[in-house]
């Protein structure tokens, strides 16, 4: 099997933030494609770009070679693939099922067990770059499954990302994607509570990263957060629920491995008070504002 525009017919499962870009690219490149999701509205972009509609993940795999999925929990991922009318009750043997969410790796393996019985390749890919690397086509994809199968698909991937790197058998792109947001959990307290400091001692914020973001306390996260953070925009990139799921999956693997992550805890918590607080659909950045409740400074109004 080849993976060619014109040629190939390719489903997704799920247009939410990222999503929804995620297929736009792929449609660009000149496949076809068939799509579900949830809120048939999140879809008018796409339909009326030529995208056909189908009612569940099953009819949509009856109508594609090659099925994604990016959708906010294991659950639903479960449902997605494995449910009454998910995926593999539609694939023929061949297909090749793509997961993109952000999901448990043990779930990642199930699947591939399950979808291997009936001749199906299936193959785990998170991603990191959030909804600017969506739009941009700059997403980081972290890719677990059989290398002959991440060889056939390299194509789509390359549609929507620059950084495509093979991370090992089924459920090694999950393991990474855990990786991903460790780093990111305990590096988003630093930008918050930088910020946090450079406010309440007089500094001028936008100067100050000028300063900062330069040097060796440089991220990703402190160029494409700390603007937003600065201009009191905290609309999601990456909800703030979908950030707590991923890190209740790190620590639950973490302690199936019996390793102690205290940032990583201690970030859960925070973001769990956040929201709390009705944060939960705000974007992560959104943690600015928790965080400076507990010094009783109203950051939006400073």
């Amino acid at each position: 099997m080849t993976v060619e525009p014109g040629k190939t017919r390719i489903g997704w499962i799920g247009l939410g933030v990222m999503g929804r870009s995620m297929c736009k690219h792929l449609m660009d490149r000149g496949f076809s494609t068939t799509v579900f999701t949830r809120t048939k509205e999140t879809a008018n972009e796409l339909l009326e770009k030529g995208a056909e509609w189908r009612d569940n993940p099953m009819e949509v795999a009856k109508n594609s070679d090659v099925i994604f999925s990016i959708v906010a929990f294991p659950s639903d991922v479960r449902e997605v693939f494995l449910g009454a009318n998910g995926l593999l009750k539609g694939c023929a043997p061949g297909n090749i099922l793509v997961d993109m969410t952000t999901s448990d790796p043990s779930l990642a393996r199930e699947i591939y067990r399950q979808a291997t019985k009936v001749g199906v390749a299936t193959v785990d890919a998170p991603v990191s770059g959030g909804d600017v690397g969506a739009r941009e086509g700059r997403l980081s994809i972290m890719v677990g499954g059989e290398e002959a199968t991440i060889k056939i698909i390299r194509p789509c991937f390359e549609a929507m990302g620059t950084t495509i790197v093979h991370q090992g058998g089924p459920g090694s792109g999950q393991h990474t994607k855990m990786v991903n947001q460790i780093l990111i959990a305990s590096g988003m307290i630093g930008v918050c509570e930088a910020l946090l400091y450079a406010h309440t001692s007089g500094l001028d914020l936008e100067t100050v990263m000028k300063s900062v973001s330069s040097g060796a306390a440089g991220s990703w996260s402190l160029d494409n957060y700390g603007p937003r953070i600065i201009n009191n925009d905290f609309e999601p990139g990456f909800f703030v629920e979908h950030f707590i799921k991923d890190m209740a999956i790190a620590l639950n693997e973490a302690a199936r491995m019996n390793l102690s992550l205290p940032g990583l805890a201690m970030a859960h918590q925070l973001y769990n008070a956040l929201k709390a607080q009705g944060g939960g659909r705000n974007g992560t950045q959104a943690l600015q504002l928790a965080l400076s409740r507990l010094s009783a400074i109203d950051w939006e109004k400073r």
